[in-house]
C-alpha cells in the first residue's frame, strides 16, 4: 500500500543525510519540495531524479488533498522541506493530517532537526522543554510572551537574522535581560557559534557584530519561588473547580443559569462536557 513518507533533510551539513532518506526519495514516485530550486541542489547531489513537485506554505491548503488522492490510488509521495524535518515550523502538518483522515499511512524518518542539537549543547536543562517556533511577527506576541513569563520548562525559539534583535529585546522585557539563554547559529555548518549569556548579553553581542544566519533561541525557563509555584497551582486549580462547577450548575439547570432546567438541555450539557473532557 502506498504512503505518504515525511522525509528530514540536511540543516547545513550534507553528510547529515542519512542512507535511509536517500533510498525514500530515490525509490519514490513523486518529491514533494518546499522550493523545487533548493531542494533540487539536494537531490541533484545524491544523483536523485524523482520528479518534483511545489508543496509550501502559500499552496498547501490547496494541493493537499489531491496529492493524498494520488497516495490512494498507488503512489508514494516523498514530502522534503528546505532544510530540516517536514512540519517542524515548516509545511507538513496539513498533508500528514490530510492523509491520516483518509486512512493513508504516513511515516516519517528520524532525521536533522535544528532545534535539537542546539537544545543539547545549550548546558541548559533539556529534560523537560517546549518548542515555541517562531514568535507571532505583530498580533498575539506580546499575549504569547506574557503566557511564557511563567513558564518553568525550557523554551526552544526559531528567528531569522533581520528579527533577532528585535525578539531578544521583547524577550528581555518580557523575561527580565538576566534571564539565561543560548543564541545559536548555522546549526551543523562550518562557522556554527554558539552564544551562552544572559538575553541581555546577548542583545549586545549580536548588536556589534550583524545577526547571519538562521538561528534557534534556548531559553532558561522561570526559576519561581515555592511560594510562586504554590500560587500558579492554586489559580489553575481555582479556575478548573469553577469551570467545572458552571458546568454541573448549567448540566442540573440551576438557579441563575441560562437553563430552564429542561432535561433534554441538561443531556446535551452533558454531552459537551463529555466533549470537552
Amino acid at each position: 500500500m502506498a504512503k505518504l513518507y515525511l522525509v528530514p533533510t540536511p540543516v547545513g551539513n550534507m553528510g547529515d543525510m542519512s542512507p535511509r532518506a536517500i533510498a525514500t526519495l530515490r525509490e519514490a514516485d513523486l518529491v514533494l519540495a518546499e522550493d523545487t530550486r533548493t531542494s533540487g541542489k539536494l537531490m541533484h547531489h545524491f544523483g536523485i531524479d524523482t520528479p518534483m513537485q511545489s508543496h509550501h506554505m502559500f499552496n498547501e491548503h490547496r494541493t493537499a488533498e489531491a496529492f493524498v488522492e494520488r497516495i490512494q490510488a498507488g503512489q508514494n509521495i516523498a514530502l522534503i522541506t528546505d532544510a530540516g524535518t517536514p512540519g517542524i515550523s515548516d509545511p507538513g502538518f496539513l498533508i500528514a493530517r490530510q492523509a491520516i483522515r483518509q486512512g493513508v499511512e504516513v511515516e516519517c524518518l528520524p532525521g536533522p532537526t535544528a532545534f535539537v542539537p542546539a537544545l543539547v549543547a545549550s548546558g541548559l536543562p533539556c529534560e523537560r522543554f517546549v518548542f515555541e517556533g517562531f514568535l507571532p511577527v505583530k498580533k498575539g506576541r506580546a499575549t504569547r510572551l506574557e503566557e511564557l513569563k511563567d513558564e518553568v520548562r525550557t523554551m526552544v525559539f526559531y528567528e531569522a537574522p533581520h528579527k533577532l534583535l528585535r525578539t531578544l529585546e521583547d524577550l528581555a522585557g518580557a523575561f527580565g535581560p538576566q534571564r539565561e539563554v543560548c543564541v545559536s547559529r548555522e546549526i551543523s555548518k562550518l562557522y556554527e557559534e554558539h552564544f551562552r549569556g544572559t538575553l541581555e548579553q546577548a542583545l549586545a553581542h549580536f548588536s556589534q557584530r550583524g545577526p547571519k544566519g538562521e538561528f534557534v533561541l534556548v531559553v532558561r525557563g522561570a526559576d519561581l519561588s515555592k511560594e510562586e509555584k504554590r500560587k500558579k497551582i492554586n489559580k489553575k486549580n481555582g479556575q478548573k473547580v469553577a469551570s467545572e462547577t458552571s458546568t454541573i450548575g448549567r448540566t442540573n439547570g440551576s438557579p441563575g443559569c441560562e437553563s430552564e432546567g429542561g432535561e433534554g438541555f441538561g443531556e446535551a450539557a452533558g454531552a459537551k462536557r463529555n466533549r470537552d473532557l
